[in-house]
């Protein structure tokens, strides 16, 4: 009995074994015919895309290839930033509207050279390490390009930074703004960053427009000749200081003195299409072509420690020229001889040869030390003692006399002889 009950059962899971193997081999046979599931977001590659140079791409373009309106208007912008024109993969992965996931699903894609032909964007990374020195506060909308290269940024680093702000419509509105300059590193911006004097937020009612960048007003406008506007009444109209010094510079300068045509007025760079737009129904320009008639500045009686960038310029010199002097005399704190000036760098000689035969130089107010008293920060920034400044320093902690400290230095006569015109 006990013998039958065992085959019975050793029966019954026999059948049970061939059960689940049928069932095993039925249902992975129907597996088989599933289609592999896909996820697809919003952001993946179109699966008819082709080679593409981004160089050739507009908005809707870079639309069909995942992007958002936002992240599109990024891309596009940071063209313009970079010159117009994406040189290599490289560069175009590092605009931050391009995640690395998606560079990586396009990458292939790209007809671009992996890394740059053109050595100018190249130019801006190897100076990127150069030491950036700051020492007191600053708005970055009045700064020249010499004055960005005396705080440590190269030639070509200075003029970008001109070039984006100029982009921006003459001012970088904000601490945020100013961080969105490409050629300004996170490291060197944490530098400036204490010395910025800027709002740190962009404004609510700030909006970019085409080009240019402007906030909205609520600016009553009324009928206005603008060869008569000065500085404040520019800046009544809705623009910064900077940007009216520049429309002023560009009618005194460029058309010498008056606009002649409303396209005169539309062509200068800081009042873009939208503010021009605005401003022309209540733009009456004079029909007496001698009605801006400015006196001519007596040179004879121009300091040359006091001369401005308009005298400058009035005088015959280029901007270039100009800002070349006004940078190395604020470097210098002040002119003592007539052959510093014929010295800087950058300057028509024979027009400033003139300019400094005609006018007077008093040097009474041009600070001077001596080597033991010299504050460190004025060693360390003036052209003629920072790269001796440490070892003055040094020195003068056990050297009580300026004559013990020139004797230890040991510099060439020439250099000794320039240092101590600003020795008292």
């Amino acid at each position: 009995m006990m013998r039958k009950n065992y085959y019975l059962k050793l029966a019954f899971m026999g059948m049970l074994l061939i059960v689940l193997l049928a069932f095993q081999k039925y249902t992975s046979r129907e597996k088989e015919n599933f289609p592999e599931l896909k996820f697809i977001t919003e952001n993946t590659v179109p699966l008819n895309i082709t080679d593409f140079d981004p160089n050739d791409l507009d908005a809707q373009q870079w639309t069909h290839l995942g992007f958002s309106e936002k992240q599109v208007s990024t891309i596009l912008n940071y063209k313009k930033i970079v010159g117009g024109q994406f040189t290599s993969k490289e560069q175009l992965k590092k605009c931050y509207a391009i995640s690395a996931e998606k560079f990586t699903e396009l990458e292939s894609f790209i007809q671009l050279p992996e890394t740059g032909k053109d050595n100018h964007f190249e130019k801006f990374k190897s100076n990127e390490k150069k030491e950036i020195i700051v020492s007191k506060k600053f708005n970055p909308d009045g700064l020249s390009a010499l004055e960005w290269m005396n705080m440590g940024f190269s030639e070509k680093q200075a003029e970008a930074i001109i070039k984006y702000r100029n982009y921006l419509g003459g001012s970088f509105v904000s601490k945020e703004k100013f961080k969105e300059c490409f050629i300004i590193s996170s490291e060197n911006y944490s530098k400036l960053d204490p010395y910025l004097l800027l709002p740190v937020k962009t404004p609510d009612n700030f909006r970019s427009s085409g080009r240019h960048y402007a906030l909205k007003s609520n600016i009553q406008y009324r009928s206005f000749d603008p060869n008569t506007l000065d500085l404040e009444e520019w800046k009544a109209l809705g623009f910064s200081e900077k940007q009216a010094a520049t429309i002023i510079n560009y009618r005194d300068r460029n058309l010498r003195g008056s606009f002649k045509s409303l396209e005169d007025i539309k062509k200068c760079f800081v009042i873009s299409p939208e503010k021009f737009q605005e401003l022309s129904p209540y733009i009456k320009l004079s029909t007496n072509p001698n009605i801006v008639q400015k006196q001519e500045t007596d040179f004879s009686k121009i300091d040359l420690n006091m001369i401005t960038f308009k005298q400058l310029l009035e005088f015959g010199l280029d901007e270039r020229s100009a800002g070349s002097i006004l940078g190395f005399r604020k470097k210098l704190g002040g002119f003592i001889t007539k052959q510093q000036i014929l010295d800087t760098y950058n300057i028509d000689k024979d027009i400033v040869q003139k300019l400094i035969s005609t006018c007077q130089l008093n040097t009474s107010n041009v600070p001077k030390y001596s080597l033991t008293d010299a504050p460190e920060e004025w060693l360390k920034n003036h052209p003629y003692f920072k790269y001796s400044a440490d070892k003055i320093i040094f020195y003068r902690t056990s050297h009580f006399e300026d004559a013990k400290i020139w004797k230890i230095l040991k510099l060439k006569p020439e250099y000794e002889t320039r240092m101590k015109l600003y020795i008292k």
